[in-house]
C-alpha cells in the first residue's frame, strides 16, 4: 500500500474576523448560566444532511463524545433542506434542549432560526458552516478561505501558471462555498485561467452532472478544484466516462476521497477533521455550563492529503 504524506497548514484566524459571519457571536462570558454536568445536559444537534459522509462523521463525534459523558443527544437530519432544518431546530426548541450545535444548510436561511433558539434563552453551536446572523456561543470550523488558497498552490505546483482550471462549487449561501471560492479564487487570480464556475450542492451525483457539462465546453481542461470530496467523487467519474486525465482537488478528507487519492482517481483533498469538530462543539458546551469562557471561534486543523 502506498503511504500518504500529509503536510499540515496552519490555520490560525483572529477571532470575530469577517469571513466568519459571526456578527453578534457571543461568548459564555456574556449572562450567567446555570452550572450543568454533561451527563445532565441534553443536546440538539442540527445536521445539514447525513447523506454526506462528512457530516456522519461529524455527528459521530459529537456521539462519541457524548457517549462518553452519559449526554443525552437528538440529532436531526436537515436533508439539504432549509425549511426542514428551521423545523427540525424549532422542534428542538420546543424539547427544551440545553443546548443546540447546528451545523447549517445555508448561512443566512439560518438566522431565524438562531433567533429563535436566542429568545429562549438556548445557546447555539454552529458546526462546519457560520449563521449571518443572530448569537452564537462559538463557530467550530476550519479556516476554509486558507483552504482555499492551499487548494490553488497545489494546482500552480502541479500544473504551473495559466493553466486552464474550472470550480466546482457548494451549496449557494453556505459560508463553506463562500469562504472556499474566495481563497481559490483569489490566489487563483492572474494565475490559473478559471475558466468555468459551477454549482454541484457538495453532492456527488451532481458533481457528476455538471463536470461533463463543463468538459463539453471546456475539453481541454487541465484540472478542477471541488468545494468539496463528494463533488470531487463525481468529478473523478467525469473524467473517466470521457477519458480524461486531469488534477482533481477535493476538500474534507473523507474516507472515499482519500481512498480515490491511493487509487490515483483525485490527486489531492484539503483535509478536514469532521469527528474532532463534532468533538470540540460538544466541548465547547460543556465547558459553558461548567462556567467557563468559550472562544468566539474555535479552529479545526486542515491538511493537505497527497498520494
Amino acid at each position: 500500500m502506498k503511504k500518504f504524506f500529509v503536510f499540515a497548514a496552519s490555520v490560525l484566524m483572529l477571532a470575530g474576523c469577517g469571513a466568519t459571519g459571526l456578527e453578534g457571536g457571543s461568548s459564555s462570558s456574556e449572562g450567567k448560566t446555570d452550572d450543568k454536568k454533561p451527563a445532565e445536559l441534553t443536546v440538539g444537534v442540527s445536521v445539514s444532511t447525513l447523506n454526506n459522509p462528512f457530516f456522519v462523521s461529524l455527528r459521530d463525534g459529537v456521539q462519541k463524545l457524548a457517549d462518553e459523558n452519559k449526554t443525552t443527544i437528538k440529532v436531526v437530519d436537515a436533508q439539504d433542506d432549509t425549511a426542514k432544518q428551521s423545523n427540525d431546530i424549532d422542534d428542538l426548541i420546543q424539547q427544551k434542549v440545553d443546548v443546540i450545535l447546528v451545523n447549517p444548510v445555508d448561512s443566512s436561511a439560518i438566522v431565524p432560526a438562531v433567533e429563535s433558539a436566542n429568545s429562549a434563552n438556548i445557546p447555539v453551536i454552529a458546526i462546519d458552516r457560520s449563521s449571518d446572523g443572530g448569537k452564537l456561543l462559538t463557530t467550530v470550523a476550519s479556516n476554509n478561505e486558507e483552504g482555499g488558497k492551499m487548494a490553488a498552490q497545489f494546482i500552480i505546483e502541479k500544473l504551473g501558471e495559466n493553466a486552464k482550471v474550472a470550480e466546482l462549487e457548494g451549496v449557494p449561501g453556505a459560508s463553506a462555498t463562500r469562504e472556499r471560492g474566495k481563497g481559490f479564487d483569489d490566489y487563483a487570480k492572474g494565475k490559473l485561467n478559471v475558466a468555468d464556475k459551477q454549482s454541484a450542492n457538495f453532492d456527488r451525483a451532481k458533481g457528476l452532472t455538471v463536470m461533463e457539462n463543463i468538459l463539453q465546453a471546456h475539453s481541454d481542461l487541465q484540472g478542477v478544484f471541488a468545494q468539496n470530496d463528494e463533488m470531487a467523487l463525481g468529478a473523478s467519474e467525469a473524467a473517466s466516462s470521457k477519458g480524461k486525465d486531469f488534477i482533481i482537488v477535493g476538500f474534507d478528507g473523507t474516507e472515499d476521497g482519500l481512498k480515490a487519492i491511493k487509487d490515483g482517481k483525485m490527486s489531492a483533498t484539503i483535509a478536514q477533521k469532521p469527528e474532532e469538530m463534532g468533538k470540540l462543539a460538544l466541548q465547547a458546551a460543556y465547558d459553558h455550563f461548567a462556567g467557563k469562557k468559550v472562544d468566539e471561534k474555535i479552529d479545526s486543523p486542515l491538511d493537505l492529503v497527497t498520494k
